[in-house]
């Protein structure tokens, strides 16, 4: 990781000398003032991103750890889900008993009324 020398604050009371022919303070003091937002955003946004890269290794290790735990369970989350499977297939082929032979079934049911 990269060495920092500065942070906002020793550029805040960073004095600098004067001479004859020096540079203007007053541009000196804003341009200063800028690098000090500059140097404060990037601060924050830096330990938002340490912040965030540590919460996502946590959940990394966390997950980890469930899926080799879990190993031996994973076989019975998708024992519903073939169920599901199973029921779609057997309402899918009803539907498709009733489109084919729907007119047949109905005949022979008003037939055996009418008897």
């Amino acid at each position: 990781m990269a060495t920092i020398n500065y942070n906002p604050k020793d550029i805040l009371q960073k004095e600098f000398r004067q001479k004859m022919r020096g540079y203007d303070p007053a541009d000196v003091d804003s341009f200063l003032d800028n690098v000090i937002k500059d140097y404060e955003a990037f601060t924050k946004e830096s330990q938002h991103l340490q912040d965030e890269n540590e919460r996502l290794r946590a959940k990394v290790d966390e997950l980890t750890k469930q899926l080799s735990v879990g190993g031996t369970t994973t076989a019975q989350p998708s024992q519903p889900a073939t169920n599901v499977t199973n029921m779609d297939i057997l309402k899918r082929l009803s539907n498709l008993e009733r489109h084919v032979f729907g007119s047949q079934i109905d005949s022979g049911a008003n037939t055996s009324h009418r008897l």
